[in-house]
Parts: structure tokens; C-alpha cells; sequence
């Protein structure tokens, strides 16, 4: 198979990880007889300081033309700092989403053994824990009308039918391929955004009579994902509350640096981390790079590419059990590895696999 990828690295640790999911994706690629060509481009605030947008119409091209996008990171202090910046990284994010038509946002939460002891949680109520948050992508209050002044500001919460039929269709898909149990995760007893989400999930419920169904508010269900994560299989939910509730399931596995994305829509799918850019740790060789390379199997797999996905699960199964981790994710008197060191080694197993 040909693959074009665009490759968005972005900010902070983005280029760091960005280059570690570089080289697993062309040593699969080497190993399994497929040709793979790269083009980068520019996003957030390093686009924003080389040409004042943070998705130029020349990046959007570039995603347009490929059969994929592999995206690390966006966001930078100076610009989280001042709250008058009119233009800032984050939105060339949501504007990535918008024109690429990105509204499913598939975040898998699962455990590995190895790193139960990194969870807050307790050990038998993580052990085990493997479920999907499906996440609207393009809607609510992070593309509603807005208003802000200096005594008075809102956001839009807003939602069509079409809209919430479309993203519900993607979630029963993922629960018939898995376990065949649905959560979806509203605020109907208060938001007229939500009620109408849940209007139009009982209505396509009976489309899929094999898969349970059922319906939480999300404030439970932030509740549950920490007393009870085996209860979830599949979970959909509005833009908003499912950024929330993905990040929080960065508490079950132990860390946010673990856990991969795909968003997938009209257009070009994007395959990311869930993590941030993390500027601290810019150029420290610090970063974990799995969540990375996990967006790697995302994409082999969103093409059908199964085998090479499952290699690169392996591989980062087999660096972990080698306690060849990133400083944060180490376990104690273990050897340092870092943002490289462990990419290379993942790249040393697919090649010898």
C-alpha cells in the first residue's frame, strides 16, 4: 500500500514525538513492503510566529492531499498567558477539525499491567478496564456564537439533529465491533442541547436492537468511570463533555502519555495523542512518545492494515515490560531512557520482529 501522510508536529514536545512516530511508521512500513512518503507542515503558535495563522490555507492543502495526518501537539505559554490574544495555537486545532470535517473523535482507554501502580486508582478497579469515548467533534460550545466583554461573555451550546445522528451511528458501530453496550452521556435534565441529544439517541436505539443501550448525565458518569471503569464499553458524548471525560480517563491507565486518538470524518482522518504540548519539557528528551506512536496502530488500522497495527501494540507492550520508559512512567532505580531512546528501541523490535 502507497501512503501520503501529512505530518503536523506543531509545538513543545510535538516535534520531539512527532519524529519517534516518524520512524516507527516508515520501519512498519520497511517490514511489510509499503511504500510511505512524508510532507510536514505548519500549525499553532509556530505557525502563528512564521505566518500569523495557526492553520494556514497551505497546511490545509497539504492534510487535503494526504491519505492520513499524523498531528502531536499545539499550545504555548505566551499565548495561554494573555487572555486578550485574538488569534491562539488551539484554534488552528479546532479549525483542523472544522475543514477537514473531523466530527468523531475515537479515544480508546485501556490499562497495561505493567503500569496499574502508576494509577491513582486502586488495582482492582483499573485492572482490566478497556472501553472507547467516541466524542462529537465539530459542535457545541467550542464552534457556537460567542460574546465576550469586559462584564459579560457566553458561549453557544448548539447541536442539530443531523449532527447528533451522525456521530450516534459511529458510536453503535464501535459497540457492535466490541462488547455491544452503548453509554451515552447527556445533561438532559438541565440543557436543552442535551435533551435533544438524547431525543434522537432513543430514536436511533431501535436501529440497533443488539447493542444495550443506556443513558447516564455526565456528572455521574464522570463519577462511574472512577469507581466502576469495567461498566463502560463504548461511551458517546457532546464536544465539550467528552474533552473533559477523555482526559480524565488519562487517570485510569496512569498517563496521559499513553493514550492515542483518531479523529475521523468527511475529509482526511487526523491520528494524535491525547496529551498536550507540554513547553516545559520542550527539548529536555523527556516526553513520553507512546501515545505517539499508539496514533500509529490507529492509522495502520484505520486502514484496514491489522497486522502492522498489533506490531506496533506489541512493541510498545515489550518496551514497557523491558522498563524501557520515559522518566515519568519509570519504575523506581530503573534505567533512564528518553524521548529517543525509547522510540529507537521500539524501532529495533519492529525490525527484528
Amino acid at each position: 500500500m502507497k501512503f501520503n501522510i501529512a505530518v503536523l508536529a506543531g509545538d513543545g514536545i510535538g516535534p520531539e514525538i512527532s519524529e519517534q512516530g516518524v520512524a516507527v511508521m516508515t520501519a512498519v512500513c520497511e517490514k511489510f513492503g509499503h511504500e510511505v512518503t512524508y510532507k510536514d507542515a505548519i500549525c499553532g503558535a509556530d505557525a502563528i510566529d512564521k505566518v500569523g495563522d495557526p492553520f494556514p490555507e497551505e497546511t490545509f492543502q497539504t492534510c487535503m492531499e494526504a491519505d492520513a495526518v499524523l498531528f502531536s501537539a499545539v499550545g504555548d505559554p505566551k499565548f495561554d498567558n494573555d487572555p486578550t490574544a485574538k488569534v491562539r495555537p488551539e484554534q488552528g486545532l479546532l479549525a483542523m477539525r472544522k475543514k477537514l470535517g473531523l466530527f468523531a473523535n475515537v479515544r480508546p482507554v485501556e490499562t497495561f499491567d505493567c503500569l496499574i501502580h502508576k494509577s491513582p486508582l486502586k488495582d482492582e478497579l483499573v485492572r482490566g478496564a478497556d472501553f472507547i469515548c467516541i466524542r462529537e467533534l465539530t459542535g457545541g460550545m467550542y464552534f457556537g456564537e460567542k460574546y465576550q466583554d469586559k462584564d459579560r461573555a457566553y458561549d453557544t451550546n448548539a447541536y442539530t439533529r443531523a449532527e447528533v445522528e451522525r456521530i450516534l451511528h459511529v458510536a453503535y458501530g464501535y459497540a457492535r465491533r466490541r462488547r455491544k453496550h452503548l453509554t451515552v452521556v447527556d445533561k438532559a435534565n438541565v440543557l436543552a442541547s442535551s435533551r435533544l441529544w438524547r431525543q434522537v439517541a432513543q430514536e436511533i436505539e431501535q436501529q440497533y436492537p443488539d447493542v444495550q443501550t443506556d443513558y447516564m448525565y455526565v456528572d455521574n458518569a464522570a463519577m462511574r468511570m472512577i469507581q466502576d471503569p469495567h461498566f463502560f464499553d463504548v461511551m458517546v458524548t457532546e464536544n465539550t463533555f467528552g474533552d473533559i471525560l477523555t482526559d480524565e480517563g488519562s487517570c485510569i491507565t496512569g498517563s496521559m502519555g499513553l493514550l492515542p486518538s483518531a479523529s475521523t470524518g468527511e475529509h482526511t482522518p487526523v491520528f494524535e495523542p491525547i496529551h498536550g504540548s507540554w513547553p516545559q519539557a520542550k527539548g529536555l528528551n523527556i516526553a513520553n512518545p507512546l501515545a505517539q506512536i499508539l496514533s500509529v496502530a490507529m492509522l495502520f488500522e484505520y486502514f484496514d492494515l491489522q497486522i502492522e497495527g498489533k506490531l506496533i501494540r506489541q512493541a510498545v507492550n515489550a518496551s514497557l515490560d523491558a522498563n524501557v520508559r520515559t522518566p515519568e512512567i519509570q519504575v523506581e532505580g530503573g534505567a533512564k531512557y528518553g524521548t529517543r531512546e525509547v522510540g529507537q528501541w521500539i524501532v529495533d523490535y519492529i525490525k527484528k520482529a
